[in-house]
């Protein structure tokens, strides 16, 4: 071996293949991890950068356990927004509900399922750099896509107090330099299905250049209501999307982003199962399985939502240091119209709703970025947030022809500030520590005036009631961490994190006096260990993380009757722990194919829960399951492309998901449990890249499988949410480059 520098460090010598075949063994990975030859021909993997640390860096330097996902292979695979991602990632898993307002995300079996205001999610999405203060913004079509990187664990430290179970940091592409565009149009059966899409870009001036997409797409959906033949479960959105880059000099750049993006969803209210007697009587015709698709519904449920932002970002160089500012406004409108009852037929009581959200985020951050190759590298920040969220919930209840009604006008304020700092020091070339500490303050409010026509509880609807709160709160997260080197293309780390998410209150339509304290913050104290390693001349990558996390004072909800009606209250159900492995892999087999797969064990439970009083369902549930997290959860993938002598490229792909079963409730109910299944996808496609085409015809669900994305009790029936994919379905993709 050739050494440069006689003060080469003594761990330099130990970098041989033979020690990075040694290593590679242990996470699993095949003998010829070894160090190959390399000829002309052989390809390699290329360099995949993150943000994970606020600071460009290649994945497999830096010490957070990362999975990333290519824009350019989502838009593909006709997944479109953050709920298709979750077949692709496994230790990312997501709930569904019956408007984008009740979504939330799970990263190592931890979560937030509430459709109040005041609480944050647990996942934090960040959009270029902007922090989305409601989990249900985070559900808009994503354009421009360059990557997502999912960064598992707690992430408070450089991204904020509601990311304590981890990050979804989406990045979209840069303007192009030179003038270019697109045009892309996809149809798929199984609802019919049709997206179009137009993007234009390039310079404007020597210092000036922009992009500009557009979308518009349209879905009937893959579920009938029978009341009156229409489907259901579909979509039409349509929405727009710019960056302008502004560069004077090397010295400055200014980035300012706007987008908006129109939709009406008609997810139903709920999909039934299984049911008694009674109620598969009313709802016929429809036939009640574990697989129906269809309802019986005199009510129109559907969602109208609205999501808008802008944003402007400077970076300054200030001789080896960079300072970055990001200012932003994000604005979100949504309304959802319900069918309580999910029937259409009497005598069983009628309930509607009809909820309106009106919310305004804006945010402040200011960070400093040290060079690189200094014994001490850091980020110092200070971010600022404010958050108003005004709602309007309105139910209609017909019990023995007398119609009852109830109104509630709530809001919430959350003001929160924070400073912020993490540190690498490189003690040698190969040796590092991690030190990384924020403080955050929250202020939190809320105002709730419920009237109601009726003197006494009824179906679903409480008696008037009027309260008000506030609460603020100092909280500590960080991160502290070694990292080494054991060879050129093998590093490893651990850290313990500290994880804090701020005070909550329980502000919803059936708020009554035991819902007026608020919440104690929720704190996690998590521990980490890494392997990350390249082999094989950059052919193969596998990344290896073993996590145990322990949270006290966990924000959840648990099912409850309030009104006698089946309800989710939101409480400090105690203490939860999540532990387990993840494995990523990649490998360029050859020039023509690329393997990739990814694995993760999960075993979140339940460690103490905390009974509320008056709690209507059982808690007897220490050691169950956490909702909406398999233990054992898999993706691989397979892409081949052939080129021809004509100049074109023949490219195939498969990809195959699977999960084992689980659980969608918190009570541990025995009928919210989804057994476990696989998902098979495949694609062919014809392309000139040359010329900038390319044609392609997908296979979904080539198996046929039906499953549930989430599965609830409605009191005597079980309802379940229908995925896009719970049929085969195939569909054809035209794209055309200029």
């Amino acid at each position: 071996m050739h050494i440069e520098n006689s003060q080469v460090s003594p761990f330099r010598l130990r970098r041989t293949p033979l020690a990075s075949a040694v290593l590679l063994a242990v996470l699993g990975q095949p003998a010829f991890a070894a160090e190959a030859p390399a000829t002309e021909q052989t390809a390699t993997l290329g360099t995949v950068t993150v943000t994970a640390t606020r600071r460009e860096a290649s994945l497999q330097e830096v010490p957070v356990a990362v999975s990333v996902i290519d824009g350019e292979q989502l838009e593909r695979g006709n997944r479109n927004n953050v709920a298709a991602i979750v077949q692709e990632v496994p230790t990312l898993n997501y709930r569904a509900g019956a408007s984008n307002k009740d979504t939330s995300l799970f990263i190592r079996g931890v979560g937030t399922i509430s459709t109040s205001p005041g609480v944050e999610p647990t996942v934090a999405t960040v959009v270029d750099g902007v922090v989305f203060g409601r989990p249900g913004q985070s559900t808009l079509d994503l354009l421009d896509l360059q990557r997502i990187e999912v960064l598992r664990g707690p992430q408070g430290t450089l991204f904020g107090k509601n990311a304590s179970a981890g990050v979804l940091n989406v990045v979209s592409k840069d303007a192009p330099e030179e003038t270019s565009g697109y045009v892309d149009y996809s149809h798929f059966g199984g609802g019919n299905e049709n997206r179009l899409r137009f993007g234009i870009g390039g310079r404007l001036t020597d210092t000036l250049k922009g992009s500009l997409s557009t979308l518009w797409g349209d879905y009937d959906g893959n579920v009938e209501n029978v009341y009156n033949g229409h489907d259901v479960n579909g979509y039409e959105r349509k929405g727009v999307r710019g960056k302008l880059e502004f560069e004077p000099n090397e010295d400055f750049k200014f980035t300012l982003i706007g987008d908006y993006m129109d939709g009406e969803d008609t997810l139903p209210s709920g999909v039934i199962s299984s049911s008694g007697a009674a109620f598969a009587n009313v709802l016929r015709p429809v036939s009640v399985s574990d697989h129906n698709r269809k309802i019986n519904s005199d009510y129109k449920t559907h969602v109208e939502d609205t999501n808008t932002g802008l944003s402007g970002q400077a970076d300054w160089k200030l001789g080896d240091f960079t300072l970055t500012s990001i200012t932003a406004w994000r604005g979100w409108d949504n309304t959802q119209y319900q069918d309580g009852d999910r029937s259409a037929q009497l005598p069983l009581t009628a309930s509607h709703d009809k909820g309106e959200v009106d919310y305004d985020q804006y945010s402040q951050e200011l960070r400093l970025t040290s060079p690189k190759g200094e014994f001490n590298e850091y980020v110092l920040g200070a971010y600022y947030f404010h958050g108003k969220s005004d709602e309007i919930y309105q139910r209609w209840s017909t019990n023995a022809a007398v119609l009852d009604h109830g109104r509630a006008d709530y809001s919430v304020t959350n003001d929160s500030v924070a400073l912020f700092g993490e540190n690498t020091f490189n003690f040698t070339e190969d040796f590092r520590g991690l030190l990384g500490l924020r403080w955050t303050h929250d202020d939190l409010e809320y105002d709730h005036r419920r009237v109601s026509t009726s003197a006494t509880p009824v179906t679903g609807i409480q008696p008037s009631t009027s309260s008000s709160g506030s609460v603020d709160e100092d909280g500590f997260s960080g991160r502290t961490g070694l990292q080494y080197d054991f060879t050129d293309n093998l590093t490893g780390y651990v850290t313990y994190s500290r994880g804090y998410k701020g005070p909550a209150y329980n502000t919803f339509f059936n708020m009554q006096p035991r819902d007026t304290e608020a919440l104690k913050p929720e704190t996690s104290d998590s521990y980490e260990l890494g392997l990350k390693s390249t082999a094989w001349n950059n052919r193969l990558t596998a990344n290896l993380a073993v996590f145990h996390t322990d949270y006290d004072d966990y924000q959840a909800n648990f099912f409850d009757t309030v009104a006698n009606q089946v309800v989710t209250r939101l409480i400090n159900a105690g203490s939860v722990k999540t532990q387990g492995v993840e494995l990523d892999a990649s490998l360029q087999a050859t020039r023509q194919l690329k393997l990739s797969a990814s694995l993760a064990y999960t075993k979140a439970r339940v460690d103490h829960f905390n009974c509320p009083v008056g709690a209507a369902a059982t808690c007897d549930i220490d050691g169950g399951r956490l909702p909406f997290t398999p233990d054992w959860k898999s993706y691989v993938r397979a892409d081949y492309s052939i080129p021809l002598d004509n100049g074109l490229d023949v490219e195939l792909s498969t990809d195959y998901s699977w999960q084992d079963e689980v659980q969608f409730s918190l009570d541990q109910n025995p009928d919210t449990v989804q057994g476990a299944y696989g998902i098979w996808n495949a694609s062919i496609a014809l392309a000139d890249y040359n010329a900038g085409w390319r044609v392609a015809l997908l296979g979904k669900n080539l198996a046929d499988k039906s499953y549930s994305q989430a599965l609830a009790s409605g009191g005597s029936y079980i309802y379940r949410a229908v995925p896009r994919d719970d049929q085969r379905y195939f569909g054809v993709q035209l794209r055309k480059d200029f």
